[in-house]
């Protein structure tokens, strides 16, 4: 599994995302633009590698883009990453994009006019061609979608469930007295 991000990215989905898709002991990179990247409020991570240094045959199960606007432009205008994630998604691999991650997704051409998709409501105008609705997890073919940094635990238990399965999520769920809006 491969976590992007930039300076910029929004820490909690970064971090939620990471720790849920961990609980479920599924193997997660995290891949950086730099050797320390900077997120929208200050939070430092160290990557587990740089993108850069992402090799052409090199695929993971899935690749999940949390948002941050900041850091969504920098993942969006880094030819590198979209190179790798127009890789992925020809191979229909599981691709996930948290608030202001579809506009990633959008431009680099992954979504097609009938996806339904859902996102962080300031940037909704900017995905007006696609179908967007309401609800906090979204999953179209082998997309899967959220609104933002409120809805990432639902996110990433809703990611172990499709890798791995709903008892896992469900456990993972009890373990962190996290009960779902629904």
């Amino acid at each position: 599994m491969l976590i992007p991000i930039a300076q910029g990215t929004e820490e909690m989905e970064v971090v939620i995302i990471i720790d849920i898709l961990r609980r479920a002991k599924l193997l997660v990179k995290v891949a950086g633009e730099n050797e320390i990247v900077t997120c929208a409020h200050g939070l430092k991570i160290i990557p587990d590698k740089l993108i850069d240094n992402i090799d052409d045959d090199e695929f993971y199960d899935a690749l999940i883009i949390p948002g941050g606007l900041e850091g969504v432009n920098n993942l969006r205008n880094n030819e590198y990453f979209i190179d790798i994630l127009k890789r992925h998604n020809r191979k229909e691999i599981f691709i996930g994009a948290i608030c202001a991650a579809p506009l990633i997704l959008s431009s680099a051409k992954i979504l097609k006019s009938n996806h339904k998709i859902t996102s962080h409501p300031s940037i909704r105008e900017q995905l007006s061609s696609f179908e967007i609705t309401e609800d906090a997890v979204v999953i179209d073919e082998n997309i899967i979608t959220s609104k933002g940094a409120g809805t990432a635990l639902e996110f990433s238990l809703k990611i172990v469930e499709l890798l791995i399965n709903l008892e896992t999520a469900q456990n993972i769920s009890k373990s962190i007295c996290f009960t779902s809006n629904e």
